[in-house]
């Protein structure tokens, strides 16, 4: 029997299990589970977005559904803890302000929409409706399939890769279009990974520094006419981006955390009082958009130097700040680092105003005295040293260091005196000889000061509030510094529950206000009670803003220091890069 018969003469055998079924294990494989991400809706200039959470945020809130928790009402802190997620009731609160509540979706199917291509996900669900039909068309390999959304809108699922949505097309009778008639289709996609979505960064946990910035007149902070919130935002997303360009590898070894900001709002409450409807009874009809926008913004300065409506914003900033502050604190349990306050414009001034009529706790003057002895000391030991460079003697000065000698002491020595110090003749004769004729010089001007009190040409009145340190003698002579407190408005400031790190004025007018208020000169040793540090930023071209070192030094003629771009560009005034 040749082979060929003998193959044929064999019985044939039956297929194994797994031959038959490889081919549907295969077709099964093709199918892999959706990834889904949330996202929260937010209108936009009347029209609704729908914006993506962090990844981190997303993750967070998928664990928490898939935990089967989400039955309760599960609470999910999301954007750096400034908003919750209520899981339950899917919606986004949030924390530190008051503002609309925000639809929560868990999504993986999305269309595109009419008019500005954005796409759009579908409920929950009728997601997993389309979730399910993919995937027996994947593993049967059947497509063409055709759903119908509960507000009749047609879905056919063509292959993978082409998905189409169809709007329904009201007709005035009864019979149905077919899918082809009723307009341009819209693409479907699967997955945020296909629909090109801008997912944000997340932001790191640790928070390192804490910043309340408080806005200036009117309800809208910028020529955008947004609200300090969003402006705000800018402002944390801009700070965000610079430690990710600059400072990306201490961040990842967690070395250095970020700086919350978080906005005060007090123009609300301030027209919240009625005032604005006594306002419309006496506005005129005319220009009447006009007078609106003066109303609503440039009166905001005005009700600031009323005693009544002074005390509702004073009031307003300070208990905002402290509710925000403890708010922060339940909610950041292990924060340890520092708050600072920043004000733009007229705000500035509120927080200028508010910081100089702080109450420094008992400890804390007594080591600012300690400290402006110590450097009231220091100074002295210097101005010596200078005038024995004057004298040609600089050889002496440790001499002078050694005994911590300064210039009211310097001016009590004899002849006796220096000599047991080890000063030669010489060098004596030459310090004796300038400290006579600088007593001679003080005594012309105390007789030029006495004439001029009594012809009564000037005058220094006493401040009301926070005095300013001053070189003046108790008998008025070169009294040169008023009072920061002095054209206050007439008001009971309350007090911080905490002590600011630094205070920083953006756009701010303090210089041409204590100007108004009599305040020419500021005394270099001044400061703020309970704030250790003060930065005035503006920009050249800012209408508002005013320097303020000139009242400080107005001897000494030097530029503003300039800020560099963080993204290394030349400022607007300087020219383009």
């Amino acid at each position: 029997m040749s082979a060929q018969e003998q193959q044929q003469a064999r019985p044939s055998l039956p297929a194994s299990p797994a031959s038959s079924e490889a081919p549907e294990l295969d077709a099964a494989n093709k199918y892999e589970t959706v990834v889904p991400h949330w996202f929260y809706c937010k209108v936009v200039d009347s029209r609704e977005r729908w914006i993506p959470f962090s990844t981190q945020d997303s993750e967070r809130l998928e664990e928490a559904h898939t935990s089967g928790r989400d039955k309760e009402d599960l609470i999910v802190p999301t954007s750096g803890g400034r908003y919750d997620v209520h899981l339950k009731k899917r919606q986004r609160v949030a924390v530190y302000w008051e503002e609309e509540v925000s639809e929560v979706r868990r999504c993986t199917w999305f269309y595109k929409g009419d008019k500005d291509n954005k796409y759009i996900p579908y409920s929950e669900t009728f997601s997993e409706e389309l979730e399910e039909a993919y995937m027996i068309s994947v593993t049967l390999d059947e497509w063409k399939k055709k759903l119908e959304s509960p507000s009749r809108e047609i879905i056919i699922l063509h292959n993978p890769k082409l998905m189409v949505h169809y709007h329904p097309v009201a007709t005035s009778d009864d019979w149905a279009s077919t899918p082809m008639e009723q307009g341009r289709p819209r693409t479907v996609k699967r997955g945020v990974e296909n629909i090109a979505a801008e997912i944000p960064n997340g932001e790191p946990l640790q928070i390192d520094h804490l910043v309340f910035v408080v806005h200036g007149i009117g309800p809208a902070c910028d020529i955008r006419f947004r609200s300090i919130v969003q402006c705000v935002n800018d402002f944390r997303n801009v700070s965000l981006n610079m430690l990710q360009a600059h400072f990306k590898k201490a961040q990842e070894q967690q070395q250095i955390g970020r700086v919350e900001f978080l906005p005060v709002n007090w123009h609300s409450s301030l027209h919240s009082t009625g005032v604005d409807v006594d306002l419309e009874r006496i506005t005129l009809p005319s220009i009447n958009r006009l007078r609106h926008f003066i109303n609503d913004t440039i009166l905001d300065v005005f009700f600031y130097n009323s005693s009544t409506y002074c005390q509702t914003i004073v009031d307003t900033v300070a208990s905002e700040m402290n509710r925000l502050y403890q708010l922060f604190l339940q909610r950041n349990p292990d924060f340890k680092g520092g708050v600072s306050i920043a004000g733009h414009s007229l705000g500035s001034l509120i927080l200028f105003d508010l910081l100089t009529n702080q109450k420094a706790a008992p400890e804390d003057e007594e080591h600012s005295r300690e400290g402006s002895r110590t450097t009231s000391s220091n100074r002295g030991v210097e101005q010596v040293k200078e005038i024995l460079k004057t004298l040609e003697l600089s050889e002496y000065c440790d001499v002078f260091e050694k005994e911590k000698m300064d210039r009211q002491a310097l001016f009590l020595c004899t002849e006796k005196d220096l000599k047991e110090m080890g000063i030669p003749l010489g060098p004596r004769m030459k310090i004796l000889h300038y400290i006579s004729s600088k007593r001679e010089m003080q005594d012309v001007s105390d007789q030029k000061a006495t004439a001029s009190g009594h012809s009564g040409e000037s005058r220094v009145e006493p401040g009301s509030s926070t005095q300013f340190d001053s070189d003046s003698t108790s008998d008025g002579r070169n009294c040169q510094y008023r009072d920061v407190g002095l054209g206050q408005v007439s008001a009971n400031y309350p007090q911080l529950i905490y002590k600011p790190t630094i205070f920083f004025a953006f756009g701010s007018p303090i210089g041409m206000f204590l100007t108004v208020r009599g305040v020419k000169r500021i005394n270099p040793n001044y400061k703020l009670p309970t704030c250790k540090g003060f930065f005035n930023i503006f920009h050249p071209f800012d209408p508002v803003a005013y320097r303020i070192e000139p009242m400080i030094v107005p001897d000494a003629e030097f530029e503003p220091m300039l800020l560099p771009h963080h993204k290394g560009r030349k400022r607007m005034h300087l020219g383009k890069s």
